[in-house]
């Protein structure tokens, strides 16, 4: 019988990998995506695809938006300045 304090080693998972910055999507990747959401007529996630282009914002500071801040009153405003959770600083983006 193996005693309890044998420890299995196991091999790391990225051994042998090169492990770095996910590369961005090309341009085809991204139309593709932009006509899927389209044809499933999902506006709020179509929305939020293009603002995350737009502002090139993490996910957690994308999410954490809210509608006044893009808009005044009706209108969508051409700019917008939101604040970066990690780095508390200000990101200002135009609205396409």
């Amino acid at each position: 019988m193996e005693n309890s304090s044998e420890h299995v080693q196991h091999a790391p998972w990225n051994k042998g990998v090169i492990v770095s910055q996910k590369s961005p999507f090309k341009l085809k990747e991204i139309w593709a995506i932009r006509v899927r959401l389209q044809l499933q007529h999902r506006v709020r996630e179509l929305a939020m695809f293009d603002l995350g282009l737009d502002s090139k914002l993490r996910a957690c500071d994308l999410v954490k938006m809210r509608v006044r801040d893009i808009c005044h009153g009706e209108h969508i405003a051409p700019r917008a300045t939101v604040m970066q959770q990690k780095t508390s600083r200000p990101v200002q983006f135009e609205i396409t």
